[in-house]
């Protein structure tokens, strides 16, 4: 008898697991931001323009001093281009901040706090792909490059 409820156990702590890597491939997207499809890009300067400009800048440069805290003990709107470090990270993560907003414990370290709003209710996945694609094609060669990557080894361990 003790040793069903041990199998069982084991069985159950197998299927969490299981349960959990699941549900972070279903959490993490695969990219569909593409930034040598014209159409994309077009698409996602105009989203960019309208919805993300007033604080990542026109230029996506970000707000002024954005690695310095405001008043209020949250960031500013960081820069999208290469001087900031939005290429450091792979696009599955890019998708869900734009959608969700920076949620602390997953996005962030537990307890930040941040402006950034998720956009899920107000864009389509579309349109944020599109966004991302647009910000991607801005990119030096360098920082693209490293980009790929870190969304390339991303993708493995999803």
């Amino acid at each position: 008898m003790l040793a069903y409820a041990f199998w069982g156990a084991v069985l159950l702590a197998v299927l969490l697991v299981a349960g959990t890597l699941v549900s972070a491939l279903w959490t993490a997207p695969a990219s569909l931001a593409d930034p040598a499809n014209p159409a994309q890009v077009a698409l996602g300067r105009t989203v960019y323009e309208r919805q993300c400009a007033a604080c990542h800048g026109a230029k996506l440069e970000g707000q002024p001093n954005w690695r310095d805290r405001l008043p209020n003990g949250r960031m500013p709107a960081p820069p999208h281009d290469e001087t900031g470090h939005t290429w450091h990270h792979p696009d599955g993560v890019l998708f869900g901040i734009t959608k969700e907003g920076l949620v602390p414990g997953r996005y962030a370290p537990r307890g930040y706090r941040s402006d950034m709003p998720g956009f899920g209710s107000v864009l389509s996945d579309e349109e944020i792909w599109a966004v991302l694609a647009y910000i991607k094609s801005t990119w030096p060669p360098r920082e693209a490059a490293y980009q790929r990557e870190v969304d390339r080894e991303s993708g493995r361990r999803r």
